[in-house]
């Protein structure tokens, strides 16, 4: 493998140039299925120290959640998964003290075609949950929410990614559909109060899900390094 810019030979798994700096286009893998730790519980899960962080507050995030919206409402089946992409990329630097802007939530188009596709058979299969009297779409919901984190951490492809969040969840399947029903309350709270309240809660909701993967699966080392 050679880099995009100075044409330097590297490794095949490197995602910055040793030699130029330049980062490399994600490589996806069909690795095998990544195995979650044993007894992971619903505690490690509902871990909202998003708020006390300032997640929910950066001027950033909010302008964000402002664009999220906007572009959503032209073409939300292509640019949902992206786009909650780059909102746990801009959470991560936000929880590595990494220089972030706004500009890093429109870098999740930098794995479109994996995110798209998991954000399409995610919408699938919650939707045909929800046509079971309502439960199983939550749990479905809840067993897919690491998936974007699988693909910009690990650089999954969309069914490996899909996968390894399903061997998270599947240890207590009760406490996360928990945690996903908290967190969908607290943006129909937010969604009352004029709706600018999402600006709020839904930094606060994607900054919860980045702490609860970092603190259960933990972050690879080399994605540390490339922010």
């Amino acid at each position: 493998m050679f880099c995009s810019r100075c044409g330097a030979q590297i490794g095949p798994d490197a995602r910055v140039c040793p030699q130029c700096g330049q980062a490399q286009t994600p490589v996806f893998t069909n690795a095998p299925v990544w195995t979650a730790p044993v007894g992971v519980k619903r505690r490690q899960a509902l871990d909202f120290r998003g708020m006390a962080n300032g997640d929910g507050g950066s001027g950033q995030f909010r302008a964000g959640v402002a664009h999220f919206v906007l572009v959503n409402s032209v073409a939300s089946i292509v640019t949902q998964g992206p786009l909650q992409t780059g909102f746990h990329l801009h959470c991560m630097k936000r929880l590595f003290n990494r220089r972030s802007d706004i500009g890093d939530l429109f870098k999740g188009f930098d794995f479109f075609l994996p995110a798209f596709v998991a954000s399409l058979l995610i919408g699938i299969f919650v939707f045909a949950g929800t046509l079971l009297c309502i439960i199983p779409g939550l749990v479905v919901a809840s067993m897919y929410k690491f998936t974007y984190l699988f693909i910009l951490d690990k650089r999954m492809d969309f069914w490996p990614a899909m996968q390894a969040s399903h061997e998270v969840v599947k240890n207590d399947y009760f406490g996360f559909t928990i945690f996903l029903i908290v967190m969908a309350l607290i943006n129909i709270l937010g969604a009352l109060c004029c709706i600018v309240g999402l600006l709020v809660t839904i930094p606060v909701s994607v900054a919860a899900i980045t702490i609860a993967y970092q603190e259960i699966v933990g972050f690879d080392q080399r994605t540390v390094d490339s922010l």
